[in-house]
């Protein structure tokens, strides 16, 4: 590869309008060819793998010059940043908690790059600054990432996340005084901390190897035992699995002190379940569940009985209890069975009471049980949307709870559980007129004939004529529900007379297990059958035609649009695919992608080679259809999702498609897979987003 770097630096790009041919960045190709079960699969842009390298910075630095340079020649990006940027300027309050006499809660005046974390001692007065994440770097790229107090509530542990890593680092503050501590703790991942006595839990991985921190494999997770103000170095290892590397486990302690959980994991579906009564000796832990082959959540405890949520024998989950005394599952009861329907999504102890969330044809509500499982009463909430995680104590009448949907800004509420009152307890003033918007639910027919729920928004009085500029998202996958929410870049769109729709495609958790199942490994087509479908549907009923449709995702997302684009090209106008995962031959190779085996399979297994191949984005690319337009967006930090899929896929489509329309990649430093991405840089990001989207389909905003 040693020409590469020379190749890369003396391209240029000649293309910046829509009915030009465009040049790219020349991207080398090397010689990998993969020997799959006998079938040769060639890899020529492996090389995009190593994202250390000096050939891959200057392939990156090529792509965005090329990529930027086309957005800066919309003359309406700037004017669309200018409206975000409007939009995006009002106060926003997280669901506040309680520690101790202090209530806590998150609060950004508008634009802030991070959110500050706040106190107070009385709901009603003013609160001050307890942790300002905006001070951790001065361009906003390290992020708050975890916060957790002591069961004493003197001292409070907080993450951070640097560049959108899933990598956090720990320290530690004094309550009281609000000082950090000498305490420092690093390399941690998918895990939080579980405070005990006077130190917490917590799961960390091995220091990586130089070059291999945003790539390389997680392998060997260790639970350790920190004690405040002494090195990580003294730490004690509590647990650790030597069988099985690939596992990883969180520690966690109930919040009276008397039990230790395990929970394992060895993939994103299915864990083990554990526990000892609290300790820091060697008691051998008691095993409830140790088969990996369903979902158990324990949500807290009441003396002996531990309360957990399930979907052992039960496709749309159960609330169980069982005596830490007699855990055999002969033991076990069922203090919320399951529903007929309804999935359940959560539950929270509080108030002496269990407040359970449930899902219904992608919306939620709530009510409240007995600890037995009786059924006090129904929460109301103002109508269709999602809930909110509740917060509170099991000693504490009063919870706080959010409600979102696509045209209610999130709302926090205070909920009083004894009398079954909610009040409104901060509500956002947005720049959006809300009221002047409408969403309708639809129900259509898959490909199979599977019916699939859909919702559409779109401002009142819109005319359905085949016009109309059009977004739609979809995820499907993970047992990941896709739930009305508010959205500030989406209020731009809906400002412009567009359509925004969110079709609940199978894969997600919607409908439970069974939903979820119908669109992993050899189902997975399901998906991209149900997301067709959903665009022919809104094609058929006229809310928008084929050059007026965009669509977008992200993730397993990312991964939808680009075998959907594939697969039926004509539908579309435009397509983004964000941080998505287009290598499904290698995507198990990368930090904790093993873990995702569960829904997509894996290219080791024979058959489920010749599955994944049959739709794998990258590998099915063809030099003969017509593409839409393609803005693939990434970060060169995504430690999740690993940049080199959209590298990979970029180069790929860059050198098969010689149509007319643009098929560009733009590239984010410093910034991950999403979480704690700075306010500036989203911001930014959706503006080309939108502008892309805008001249490709032909329609001109109006600022």
């Amino acid at each position: 590869m040693k020409n590469v770097l020379s190749i890369i630096l003396i391209s240029i790009a000649m293309g910046c309008t829509q009915q030009q041919t465009f040049t790219y960045p020349a991207t080398a190709k090397g010689d990998v060819v993969d020997d799959y079960h006998g079938t040769e699969v060639p890899d020529p842009y492996r090389w995009l793998e190593d994202d250390m390298s000096d050939e891959t910075a200057a392939w990156v630095q090529a792509q965005n010059e090329v990529t930027f340079s086309y957005l800066e020649s919309i003359p309406f990006r700037d004017a669309l940043k200018k409206r975000m940027t409007e939009i995006w300027n009002y106060p926003k309050m997280g669901t506040p908690f309680k520690e101790g006499d202090l209530y806590f809660y998150s609060y950004n005046t508008g634009l802030q790059n991070q959110s500050i974390i706040y106190m107070k001692k009385s709901l009603e007065e003013e609160g001050e600054v307890f942790l300002d994440p905006n001070g951790f770097s001065e361009d906003g790229t390290v992020a708050l990432a975890g916060l957790s107090f002591s069961n004493n509530h003197k001292y409070a542990a907080y993450g951070i996340s640097k560049g959108g890593s899933d990598w956090r680092e720990f320290f530690v503050k004094d309550v009281t005084t609000g000082s950090d501590l000498e305490d420092h703790i690093e390399w941690i991942k998918n895990s939080e901390v579980s405070w005990y006595k006077n130190g917490f839990f917590y799961t960390r991985y091995d220091t990586p190897a130089k070059g291999e921190e945003l790539k390389g494999e997680n392998k060997n997770a260790k639970a350790y035992y920190h004690q405040i103000g002494t090195p990580q170095s003294e730490d004690m290892l509590v647990h650790k699995d030597e069988a099985h590397p690939d596992r990883s486990f969180q520690m966690g302690v109930t919040e009276d002190e008397k039990y230790i959980m395990l929970i394992g994991y060895e993939s994103t579906s299915g864990n083990s379940l554990a526990f000892k009564k609290a300790g820091l000796d060697d008691t051998p832990l008691i095993w409830i569940d140790e088969d990996f082959d369903d979902d158990y959540s324990p949500i807290g405890n009441h003396e002996n009985m531990l309360y957990v949520l399930t979907n052992n024998q039960a496709p749309l989950y159960r609330l169980v209890g069982i005596d830490l005394n007699n855990p055999g599952r002969e033991n076990w009861v069922d203090i919320i069975p399951e529903h007929e329907k309804n999935v359940l999504e959560s539950a929270t102890l509080a108030g002496g009471k269990i407040i359970a969330s449930y899902i219904k044809d992608a919306y939620n509500s709530a009510s409240v049980y007995q600890l037995d499982g009786s059924l006090l009463h129904k929460v109301s909430i103002p109508g269709i949307g999602s809930i909110g995680g509740f917060s509170g104590k099991m000693k504490e009448n009063t919870a706080f709870y959010s409600f979102t949907s696509f045209n209610y800004p999130t709302t926090i509420f205070k909920y009083n559980i004894e009398e079954n009152n909610s009040e409104v307890f901060y509500t956002p003033d947005v720049d959006f007129d809300a009221e002047a918007y409408e969403t309708k639910q639809v129900f259509y027919p898959s490909k199979d004939g599977t019916i699939i729920p859909m919702f559409i928004v779109y401002k009142k009085g819109m005319e359905p004529d085949g016009t109309n500029p059009t977004l739609l998202y979809g995820y499907g996958g993970f047992n990941i529900s896709m739930t009305p929410s508010f959205s500030t870049t989406r209020a731009v769109w809906l400002e412009q007379g567009g359509v925004f729709a969110l079709a609940n495609i199978r894969g997600g958790g919607e409908y439970g297990e069974e939903w979820h199942e119908a669109g992993t490994i050899f189902q997975k087509q399901n998906v991209f059958d149900d997301f067709i479908a959903a665009a022919e549907y809104l094609i058929a009923e006229k809310y928008t035609s084929s050059q007026r449709l965009a669509i977008y995702g992200g993730s397993n997302g990312g991964l939808l649009i680009g075998a959907v684009i594939n697969q039926r090209p004509e539908l579309f106008a435009v397509a983004i695919p964000m941080v998505g995962v287009m290598d499904m031959l290698r995507f198990h190779k990368f930090t904790i992608g093993r873990y995702w085996t569960v829904d997509y399979g894996s290219s080791d297994d024979p058959e489920e080679f010749k599955y994944l191949l049959g739709y794998s984005p990258i590998h099915n690319i063809s030099t003969e259809k017509d593409y839409p337009a393609v803005l693939v967006t990434t970060g060169d930090h995504d430690d999740r999702v690993v940049p080199a899929h959209s590298f990979k896929y970029s180069a790929t489509l860059q050198e098969k498609y010689t149509g007319k329309n643009p098929v560009m990649i733009r590239i984010n430093t410093d910034a991950g897979h999403g979480a704690g991405k700075p306010t500036d840089m989203v911001i930014q990001e959706y503006s080309d987003v939108w502008s892309f989207i805008y001249k490709n389909m032909n329609f001109t905003p109006e600022f």
